[in-house]
């Protein structure tokens, strides 16, 4: 005797070999056994064989008429015999009572299973929403076949084109467009990106990265509500200083100033003086909301987004001509052995004499000029730079007194060989507007470590330390960033304890001169304030309390952010330095082998693999022929023509132990030095001295 029976919602049949009130034990044609209990058996028979009826039965449900059955079907619950026997005939064969039973199972819209072999026939209007889900799903079916049939041929449907970015960086996974481009690249057997790309889909490569970049850090675009400033309501007093800062010529987000007193006096009071929305802008404020979404600007060559809206900037931004509210640190010096011998904060109002621009006096303020070896009233010396030598050279004096013993704490020398690349994109676009990938790139170098940058670098690390160690002098949380030492692979991190910063040489470093431009900063200026108003009872007045939550998930976002904005810059600058290479026809390249065999060009920011450079030294000084550029993957490739020096590595480079590890990016801003970003249609800058990349 044979049995057909459902198991696991499919029908198998066999031969039973044993069976018992509520069981049987089954033998199916691959000689497999089962065990199949009672209520799961749905035909007896002796014949035919059971892969015979199987096959007859599907054949027989092939021919059904599913209309036909439903109107033939009962209201109330029913069994496929009975069915078959209403729609075939009384005397429906095992093949057509079978065949009845697959039919049924197999169209759930027009019969509800009610259990093993029941039934019940669904509402008229069931069916009918359900056949048109059932079309409009086929239609579906081809369409994404059709999709998949023109990408596989090398064309990109417009729906996949509309869809590309969303695709590619946010997929839908039950999206047609996006089944189309799995199932094309299942057919083709070629990754979906290669597919898409052969498809012509990606037309630029630039708008491929910045899409990517918009959809995973900007969904909702990069624009602002119309917001209003907010005024600072108190009364500051008018400093009676003459400040200057040093920026790059596209800075708009000026956020610090320096002034000089005393001179000459033996006695001199160093004033930074930093940009102070932090008294107009309250936390949980609507401003407050659109910095801490976003949490940095984001720099880029050719363009930026900004923490804050441009009009909220430039109510608070250093603008020389006139006097702006500032958080000013006074620092009193020993003009001779230039020993600290005091500090004050204040809450005041600073004139801005000059917004210096280093960029076009980094030629004339060098260190000959600082020291007074050239004539200050020199002809080719821009005004105002003529009183302000004395100031300048001074500052000058001053930063490599501080740098000097900050690496006499940090137990070896900062050492930048490096250079600083500029990049400029040349275009006739508007200012301001997004790049589009075909500008023309002109990249220059500036040596790290000019005076004007060491000036402001210096003075940063000043505040940023001694308001770290003011705030936890008066009990009040800041956010603070340390490193437990120099040995490689120990990274900067975030935190809210003042703890020491090995790679600065510092106690405790606390950004907080950049508040126009970093969330963490504008969040220190607001503890700031509280401890120069209130003094030794700051803790109870300052927005943030010890172990607030808030600065944890503060630190938390920033980082994730700050991560993603720093990785995009860094593949920007990597866009445009292929760019240029491929604009400038560059087919061989010098530079030097550093590790892995990866070569560091001598003439341009660009790191690249090399095939033939196994086993040469670090600082091995080659020429290399350049392969294809992918400007999707940012890949880049270089053959190994020849080695131009024949010298081994000597122990000059091991000498710079851990500055290695900080120029790959393990350091601080500060310390490292600025990565200078400058544009021409629509520029852009790192601020000096301030680097927000590392």
């Amino acid at each position: 005797m044979y049995v057909l029976f459902e198991e696991a919602g499919k029908f198998m049949a066999g031969r039973v070999l044993s069976e018992a009130e509520s069981s049987a034990q089954v033998e199916l044609d691959s000689g497999k056994r089962v065990k199949v209990k009672g209520a799961n058996i749905l035909i007896k028979f002796d014949k035919p064989a059971p892969a015979s009826l199987i096959a007859a039965a599907q054949a027989v449900a092939e021919t059904i008429e599913l209309e036909m059955a439903w109107e033939f079907s009962p209201d109330e619950e029913f069994g496929f015999a009975e069915l078959a026997r209403d729609y075939f005939s009384a005397q429906a064969t095992l093949e057509q009572q079978a065949g009845m039973l697959y039919r049924l199972f197999e169209a759930p819209h027009y019969f509800r299973r009610a259990g093993k072999g029941r039934f019940r026939k669904a509402p008229a209007e069931v069916i009918v929403q359900a056949l048109a889900a059932i079309e409009k799903k086929r239609l579906l079916t081809e369409q994404i076949a059709h999709w998949a049939t023109e990408l596989s041929e090398g064309r990109c449907p417009a729906t996949i084109q509309d869809h590309l970015y969303k695709i590619l960086f946010k997929p839908d996974k039950n999206a047609p467009e996006y089944k189309a481009v799995v199932d094309a690249s299942r057919a083709t057997h070629i990754a979906p990106l290669e597919l898409l790309q052969k498809a012509g889909a990606i037309r630029s490569p630039y708008r491929f990265h910045w899409q990517r970049f918009l959809l995973e850090n900007f969904p909702k675009g990069t624009g602002f509500a119309a917001i209003k400033a907010p005024a600072i309501s108190e009364t500051l007093p008018e400093a009676s200083v003459q400040a200057f800062s040093i920026d790059d010529s596209q800075t708009t987000e000026i956020d610090d100033a320096l002034s000089v007193q005393g001179l000459g006096s033996g006695t001199v009071t160093l004033g930074i003086h930093i940009a102070a929305p932090g008294l107009a802008i309250a936390p949980g404020s609507p401003v407050d909301a659109l910095g801490r979404a976003r949490l940095s600007t984001v720099y880029m060559p050719g363009y930026k987004v900004t923490m804050l809206p441009d009009d909220v900037v430039q109510a608070y931004t250093l603008q020389e001509g006139r006097s702006c509210p500032a958080v000013s640190l006074y620092v009193t010096l020993d003009e001779a052995t230039l020993e600290i011998t005091g500090t004050q904060t204040r809450l005041e109002s600073v004139p801005i004499a000059h917004n210096l621009r280093h960029d076009q006096l980094d030629a004339v303020v060098t260190e000959d000029w600082l020291q007074g070896a050239v004539d200050a009233a020199g002809s080719s010396v821009p005004q105002p730079l003529p009183a302000l030598q004395a100031q300048l050279g001074f500052l000058y004096r001053l930063a490599r007194d501080l740098k000097a013993k900050r690496e006499v704490v940090r137990g070896k020398p900062e050492t930048f060989n490096r250079p600083d690349y500029n990049f400029k994109l040349r275009s006739d676009a508007p200012s301001g507007s997004e790049p589009q990938g075909d500008e023309t790139v002109v990249i220059s170098v500036r040596q790290r470590g000019a005076p004007l940058d060491l000036i402001v670098a210096e003075a940063m690390i000043l505040a940023n330390s001694t308001w770290g160690q003011w705030m936890h002098e008066m009990g009040v949380p800041g956010i603070y960033r340390s490193q437990a030492s120099l040995a490689p692979g120990v990274k900067v991190r975030m935190g809210t304890k003042a703890l020491p910063h090995a790679g600065i040489g510092v106690k405790c470093y606390a950004w907080s001169t950049s508040p126009l431009r970093r969330y963490t900063d504008l969040v220190n200026q607001w503890q700031i304030i509280a401890c120069a108003r209130h003094g030794k009872t700051a803790a109870l007045a300052a927005p943030f309390k010890p172990k607030d939550a808030e600065l944890f998930s503060i630190i938390s976002s920033f980082d994730a952010a700050y991560s993603a904005y720093n990785g995009y810059q860094s593949a920007m600058e990597r866009f445009w330095t292929l760019r240029y290479v491929q604009q400038h026809g560059l087919t061989e390249l010098v530079g030097t082998v550093f590790k892995d065999n990866l070569l560091r060009a001598q003439d341009l920011p660009l790191v690249l693999p090399v095939v033939g450079a196994q086993g040469l030294p670090r600082n091995a000084r080659v020429r290399v022929k350049l392969g294809d550029i992918d400007l999707i993957t940012l890949d880049v490739q270089g053959t190994l023509l020849e080695r131009l020096d024949a010298a081994k590595v000597d122990a000059a480079d091991s000498a710079n132990g851990g500055n290695e590890a900080l120029e790959e990016g393990d350091g601080d801003e500060d310390m490292a030095g600025p990565i200078a970003i400058a544009v021409d249609v629509t520029e852009t800058t790192v601020p000096s001295g301030d680097n927000p990349t590392q």
